[in-house]
């Protein structure tokens, strides 16, 4: 397995990963809630369901605005290769979580149509996980690149392996939803979470599976860097302790804790993110471009690297907080 050379390309790429997975983090649960948003009861249980990320789902996007500006400054080729050979499902992501946003407002301020903003909700959720999940596998999978260009067709991103991602990141984005709301409700909608959370922990387990089986048919790369001796004796850790979390995973829903499963999910999320890191690294764009070759001025990686310095840890600082202010359980009119 290749080794890890902290220069600036890879502090960078760093940062990247570190932002892409904070979005998953800040903005799965609530995109979860929006695809479980058609199960929850009409009235008293949706309501709970909204007030609850009310307050913090806005600025969960800030990291995806970040890891995309990022890619776009500090690896401006790969920005531009991605942009172009997956630019249906960036745009598809793009509207769902335009629609979710519109949608989320205009629920409390036209009731007269709250059914059909609740539909836009929900179609929005599902459309931006869905094509997040689709940008994951077609990278995965491999670009096209001719003369630092993408030189492939407009549907190359879609195959059955894309496909597979795309339902994945759904079901994983449910089970983060569902244990968000046993943390944060209680009576009639924790039960009715910790229901939903057992079958979508299930989902999401047979998902990490076959989507990890699947990558390791798409490269002879993928194959060395995970069953390949010695990386195996490293990468074998990673499935033995998914094994153990989702075991600690379903003890805590068994014992119906509050907090634990929602961080037990993550943890699985960060797996599987884990995971995803050493399958591409070295690679920006897997088998066609890594990071050096992708890499902006080392001048200008240093100029926005003190920029990055000064507002990463303002961004955690202030979510923090707004996630202390709004600790606790949700009524129905908000939190207590």
């Amino acid at each position: 397995m290749t080794g890890v050379d902290f220069d600036l390309a890879t502090v960078w790429a760093f940062i990247i990963a570190f932002a892409v997975f904070a979005y998953v983090v800040m903005d799965g649960f609530d995109l979860g809630i929006g695809i479980l948003f058609p199960v929850f009861e009409v009235g008293p249980e949706r309501d709970k369901a909204m007030n609850s990320i009310a307050p913090v789902w806005d600025g969960n996007e800030t990291w995806l605005v970040m890891g995309g500006g990022g890619l776009f400054a500090a690896f401006p080729l790969a920005y531009g290769v991605v942009m172009t050979a997956l630019y249906p499902p960036i745009i598809a992501m793009l509207l769902g979580l335009v629609f979710r946003g519109v949608a989320f407002e205009a629920r409390w301020r036209d009731p007269r149509h709250r059914r059909w903003w609740d539909v836009a909700f929900t179609g929005g959720s599902i459309v931006a996980a869905f094509s997040q999940g689709v940008i994951l596998g077609a990278l995965l999978q491999g670009v096209t690149i001719e003369g630092r260009a993408y030189a492939g067709g407009w549907l190359d991103w879609l195959s059955p392996f894309s496909l597979l991602t795309g339902i994945s990141v759904v079901c994983g984005y449910a089970l983060l939803g569902a244990t968000w709301l046993i943390w944060k409700t209680d009576g009639g909608t924790q039960n009715h979470a910790f229901r939903l959370a057992g079958r979508f922990g299930i989902a999401t387990l047979i998902a990490i599976g076959a989507v990890s089986l699947a990558t390791l048919n798409l490269e002879y790369a993928y194959r060395e860097k995970w069953l390949g001796y010695p990386a195996i004796l490293l990468t074998a850790q990673v499935p033995m302790l998914t094994a153990i979390i989702a075991f600690a995973f379903y003890r805590s829903i068994k014992k119906r804790r509050d907090a634990r499963p929602f961080f037990l999910a993550l943890a699985l999320f960060l797996m599987s993110f884990i995971g995803l890191g050493i399958s591409m690294y070295p690679y920006i764009v897997p088998a066609s471009l890594t990071i050096w070759d992708a890499a902006a001025p080392a001048s200008s990686q240093w100029f926005m690297l003190v920029g990055a310095a000064i507002m990463i840890p303002i961004i955690l600082a202030y979510t923090a907080f707004s996630y202390w202010v709004f600790r606790g359980k949700v009524a129905e009119d908000g939190y207590h």
